[in-house]
Parts: C-alpha cells; sequence; structure tokens
C-alpha cells in the first residue's frame, strides 16, 4: 500500500488543516483585546503595536531557513514543533502577569506560526498525487480564511462572555493537544502502517549551494517585485486587522467590541471571494500581471479613501473593508508569478522570500501606527487614526509598484519539434 493511494492519507489531510486552522485564528485574535491590554496592563498603542509585530517578525525571519531545513530533513518535525510552539506561547499569553510575557507568548506563537505553511504543502506533496494536490492546496487557503473568520465575532463573543485569559488558555490547550495528534499521525500511526512499504529514492543531483541561489534571488527583479507584491497587500491587511481594526471601530464609530469584530469579517468575506474571483480573471484574461495590478489599484485607493476622511460613512467603511480584503485573498496571484517565473528547484525558496515582504510589512505597520496614536492621543481618536493611514497608503503604493515591475511573457504554445528538441 502506498501514501498517495491510501485511505489514511485523508487522516493526515484533516489532522494538518485542523492544526493549520487554529494556527491562523491566534494571528489575528490578539487584536479583539488591543484596549483591554492596554487597560489591564497600563501599556501604551506603541507597545501594543510591538505585540503584533513580535509575532509576526518571528514568521517573516523564519519563511527561507525553515523551507531550507525542512526540505533537507523533512516537515514533520517542524509541523509538530510548530504546533507544539504556538500552543505553549498561547498558553503564556493567557497566563502572562506582566508586558514580558505577553511579549514572550507572541514571539513563541510567532516561531511556531513560522513552520506551518511550507510544511503543510510538502506534508500534502508527499501524501496526495499532483491533481489532489493542487485542489487541496485551495482548501488548506479557504481553511486558513475560516482562522481568521473564527478570530472575529465567534472569538469576541467568548472574550466579552468570559473574559480574555479563557479563550486564549484553552485555545492554547487545544493546540498542544493538536501537537499530540500529529506526531500520533504523521509519526508512530504512519510509520505503522507502512512499515513494510518500500520507499524508492531517486538518485537526485547535487544541489547547488544555498548562497549561490540566494544571491540570483537577491539580484532578480522578478523575485523583488513579487516580494513588494505581498508587502502591499498581506501585511497591510494583516497588520492593521490584527492590531487596530477592532479598536479603530470602537473607538471612532462607538462600537461593542463584537459590532467592531464584524469589521475583520467583512474583511474576510472580501478574501475569500479575492482568491478564486481574481484566479478566474486571470485565467480568462491568460495574465497575472493585468488583473494583479487592478487588484493593487484598488487596495491601494481604498487605504487612501480611510486616509482622506478618518471617518468615512459606515456604508463606505464595509466597502472598503471587502475591498481590502479582496485585494488580501487575491494575494495568491504572488505565487502564481513565482512559478510562472522560477525554476522549479528554486520555486520554494522564492516563495519564502515572496511571503517574507508580506509579514515584514505586518510586523512594521502596527507599531509605526502605534507610535502614530501615542503621539496624537491627546487628540480626538479619528485623527490618530487619520494619520495612522498614511502608513498602509504609503505601504500599498510599494505593492503597487511591485505589480508594475512584474516582468510577463505570455508563453505561445510549442510545436511538437520544439518539444522534443
Amino acid at each position: 500500500m502506498e501514501k498517495q493511494t491510501s485511505n489514511y492519507r485523508w487522516v493526515v489531510f484533516a489532522s494538518v488543516l485542523f492544526t493549520y486552522f487554529l494556527i491562523v485564528s491566534q494571528r489575528t485574535a490578539p487584536g479583539l483585546i488591543s484596549d483591554q491590554l492596554m487597560k489591564d496592563f497600563n501599556l501604551t498603542a506603541a507597545t501594543i503595536g510591538l505585540l503584533t509585530s513580535i509575532q509576526f517578525l518571528a514568521y517573516a525571519g523564519f519563511q527561507i531557513p525553515i523551507g531550507i531545513l525542512s526540505d533537507r530533513y523533512g516537515p514533520n518535525f517542524f509541523l509538530i514543533i510548530g504546533a507544539l510552539l504556538n500552543g505553549i506561547g498561547t498558553l503564556i499569553y493567557s497566563l502572562a502577569p506582566n508586558a514580558f510575557f505577553l511579549l514572550l507568548g507572541r514571539l513563541l506563537a510567532g516561531l511556531g506560526d513560522a513552520t506551518i505553511w511550507v510544511n503543510l504543502v510538502l506534508i500534502l506533496s508527499q501524501w496526495f498525487k499532483v491533481r489532489e494536490f493542487v485542489g487541496l492546496l485551495g482548501i488548506a487557503g479557504m481553511a486558513g480564511s475560516f482562522g481568521f473568520l473564527l478570530a472575529t465575532v465567534p472569538f469576541s463573543a467568548w472574550i466579552s462572555l468570559s473574559g480574555w485569559r479563557t479563550p486564549f488558555f484553552i485555545t492554547g490547550i487545544v493546540l498542544v493537544l493538536s501537537a499530540v495528534l500529529l506526531y500520533v499521525v504523521l509519526e508512530k500511526k504512519s510509520k505503522q502502517i507502512f512499515k513494510n512499504s518500500a520507499v524508492k529514492v531517486k538518485q537526485k543531483k547535487p544541489r547547488e549551494k544555498t548562497i549561490v541561489v540566494l544571491r540570483r534571488i537577491f539580484s532578480s527583479r522578478q523575485a523583488w517585485a513579487a516580494f513588494f507584491c505581498h508587502f502591499g497587500l498581506v501585511g497591510t491587511y494583516v497588520g492593521f486587522i490584527g492590531s487596530w481594526a477592532v479598536p479603530y471601530g470602537m473607538h471612532v464609530y462607538n462600537m461593542t467590541r463584537s459590532e467592531s469584530s464584524q469589521l475583520i469579517m467583512i474583511g474576510l468575506i472580501g478574501a475569500l471571494v479575492g482568491a478564486p474571483l481574481t484566479s478566474w480573471i486571470s485565467s480568462r484574461l491568460d495574465s497575472i500581471k493585468v488583473p494583479f495590478i487592478v487588484v493593487h489599484v484598488l487596495a491601494f485607493v481604498s487605504w487612501l479613501v480611510l486616509f482622506s476622511s478618518g471617518k468615512p460613512p459606515y456604508y463606505m467603511l464595509v466597502i472598503l473593508f471587502l475591498l481590502i480584503g479582496y485585494g488580501n485573498g487575491s494575494s495568491s496571484l504572488t505565487f502564481a508569478v513565482v512559478r510562472k517565473s522560477f525554476d522549479i528547484r528554486e520555486v520554494g525558496v522564492v516563495s519564502g522570500f515572496a511571503n517574507t515582504g508580506g509579514f515584514l510589512s505586518a510586523v512594521l505597520l502596527p507599531s509605526i501606527f502605534g507610535k502614530v496614536l501615542d503621539h496624537f492621543h491627546a487628540s480626538s481618536a479619528s485623527v490618530g487614526y487619520h494619520y495612522g493611514f498614511m502608513i498602509p497608503v504609503i505601504f500599498s503604493l510599494l505593492g503597487l509598484i511591485g505589480g508594475i515591475f512584474i516582468k510577463e511573457e505570455r508563453q505561445e504554445a510549442k510545436k511538437p519539434s520544439e518539444i522534443t528538441a
């Protein structure tokens, strides 16, 4: 019995997907309690921004190293350790007596999060055939969006009922248990089922030195274009949603926490629509660059409107959050650019580099935004947010420039003689 034809592969898929779903929910869930942490621990807005940034800094900093290590030593170990670190970090966060332990908890959660996506992709590629793999990767992306969705109204309602510590504590326990589940499914049970399977490994050509590959990527215009595309779409959305979206609704529009968390849900609806719709449009037009630039323009204009008005009418706010979320969902085109532009042996490293751009933006935005809010703390809330929105305007403009610099060569169908040559 082979892995790719066994029914057991669906157990693997469900276990990995459940863990990914939970971990993604913890990227933005702390943003629901930013104002409570400021009161409970007497923290400044800049410190709250740092709490969000440190998690994304760990994520961004380890993307490329984790890809290299997982390729060399296998994905199972890193996925299990990642889930365990995320669970322990969430537990420490829930029990934190001061700001230091809050930071430590988010750092560990970020380190765990950094291992998840790359290893999820590698594990699915081992257990599923190519035709299955492509579709399941899309489902995995949707699971991530539903993880973000969990950290909106449902998690907010739970916090309102029981306080903020209990939801994070229970989620941390479940994440630790999911690490145990992954160990049983991926290591213990899998080795028992497939212990008699003969594994044939084809001899591979010697790999290029990592430094040579990285030097070539860092000097590539296309790699930097992908980096800034992700920087402009993903980081602005994730960075703002994960830190200041809920306080923005509460302080500027006088919403309740639950009502304000619905703004995040609106963005998530846009993200859920963005990925399949923009991919379909791209296929119909036989172009990645044209629809991608349109998406970047929409995101840039949306942030510009928020900056210009500070407090737009609520109906317009809903439209803007939908468009910003749509841009985040459409960011999957970044990896379509990577796949079309680079050798298959470099796609993983370049994908990690591009993904680093998105989460570097998510690191910078909350802290800078928080410093702006602190600077205008004596003014009305809308004034601080008005100037704070200048940050995502600049970041999304960099994303638009990245989209413009994408080089797209449409590949014409090759003749049989060209294919066999």
